[in-house]
């Protein structure tokens, strides 16, 4: 008599396969999906074929485009789904029994907050904790904290879903600035938009600094959609740029202030926020690295 698919859940599917299942479905690859696994494409292959005999369901399409999830693919989405947070919730909790500032703590963070809010904090924290270790994930993408893709994060968009919490710990103003013998020559500029500028390449335009360039009627003569080139751009004197204050005193540029440059439209603002998993904030390693932050911040 054949097994409802209940029973052959119940019977041992391990969380394995329900992330492959769903690594397959968001990755629609075998290609990538054999990289977020960190296998090879054959086993990837293989795994599927053996979870697809194991549910007696065919879960996607093969095509020269790669996968297309089949009905049944679709409706295993939503309890799938359930099981990953469950995982996490368990994981979580497991994380919740320590007691000892130690082991890893992974933040995520944008690069340059990396390299001016984060590096100067983390001497003093590790020589407190000898035993802790971290792992900084410096990229402009954003994380997703609820599936533990890591377990702090910094970010500069304030989040709208999971079960997170955070704290604002700078409010972050950005100035136009150039190296000091560009701004020595731009500052009796009369008209700001006629300098040369660094602007943001199409895949920001949506950001603040982007529309505030667009509203000056600025024509990038350097556009990029990385902050460190830009900063390193305004260093080498390509241009001036609009960038945010700590990173323009770090790295030695002086901002610009004439007067034609004071009559600038208002430059916009934006936050930094703290953000970690509700379980995750009273673990010792993620609570320690989180306090030190907020005191480097000053906040």
């Amino acid at each position: 008599m054949q097994r409802s698919s209940e029973q052959r859940l119940l019977s041992g599917l391990p969380w394995d396969d329900v992330r492959l299942f769903l690594v397959l479905y968001r990755s629609r690859t075998m290609g990538e999906a054999a990289a977020a696994l960190e296998v090879n494409t054959s086993t990837v292959s293989r795994r599927l074929v053996g979870l697809e005999e194991a549910l007696d369901a065919r879960l996607f399409e093969r095509g020269r485009e790669g996968l297309r999830p089949t009905q049944a693919g679709e409706a295993l989405l939503p309890a799938a789904e359930l099981v990953e947070q469950g995982v996490a919730g368990f994981a979580h909790a497991v994380d919740g029994l320590e007691r000892e500032v130690s082991g890893l703590v992974r933040l995520a963070c944008p690069p340059d907050v990396a390299v001016v809010v984060v590096l100067p904090a983390l001497p003093a924290l590790l020589a407190r904790y000898p035993g802790l270790r971290i792992e900084l994930k410096a990229d402009e993408a954003t994380v997703d904290l609820n599936r533990r893709e890591a377990d702090l994060a910094l970010r500069v968009v304030r989040p709208e879903r999971g079960d997170l919490v955070m704290r604002r710990v700078l409010a972050v103003a950005w100035v136009p600035a150039a190296s000091a013998s560009l701004a020595a020559r731009l500052d009796a500029l009369e008209d700001p938009a006629a300098a040369p500028w660094i602007g943001w390449g199409p895949g920001f335009g949506d950001a603040p600094p982007a529309r505030w360039l667009r509203a000056l009627g600025v024509e990038a003569t350097l556009a990029t959609d990385s902050l460190p080139t830009q900063l390193a751009a305004a260093a080498a004197g390509i241009g001036v740029a609009l960038l945010p204050a700590p990173s323009v005193a770090h790295y030695g540029l002086v901002p610009i202030a004439g007067a034609a440059w004071d009559t600038l439209p208002p430059r916009p603002e934006m936050e930094l926020y703290l953000v970690t998993h509700r379980v995750l904030r009273s673990v010792p390693r993620v609570r320690a690295v989180w306090d030190a932050l907020v005191a480097a911040l000053g906040e």
